[in-house]
């Protein structure tokens, strides 16, 4: 069973920034795109960036130039900086992978912008 464990959410203000991780057991994050999504309260949930094996990217139109993704395959952790802040942004973010046709998702963490 991969594990998939979010961190780094909090409490932030308005123009503020937080670095989420995601980190997984076992090796997998070197060969697998790994895919972030959050739950806004009142919303459908929301795709909002890739980043593939190799380290290419693709964003949200509601995320792309204040959100950046990365990764360090040798810690199997993926990190999304989060900068600019706005309060649209709370919600519940959550990291998933496919492995071997499995799904896998995290149990999220929160994160809460305020005005």
């Amino acid at each position: 069973q991969v594990q998939l464990v979010e961190s780094g959410g909090g409490l932030v203000q308005a123009g503020g920034s937080l670095r989420l991780s995601c980190a997984a057991s076992g090796r997998i994050f070197g060969i697998n795109n790994i895919n972030w999504w959050r739950r806004i309260p009142g919303k459908q949930r929301e795709w909002i960036a890739l980043i593939s094996h190799g380290g290419s990217t693709n964003y949200a139109d509601s995320v792309k130039g204040r959100f950046t993704l990365s990764r360090d395959n040798a810690k199997n952790t993926v990190y999304l900086q989060m900068n600019s802040l706005k309060p649209e942004d709370t919600a519940v973010y959550y990291c998933y992978v496919t492995v071997a046709g499995t799904q896998y998702w995290g149990q999220g963490t929160q994160v809460t912008v305020s005005s």
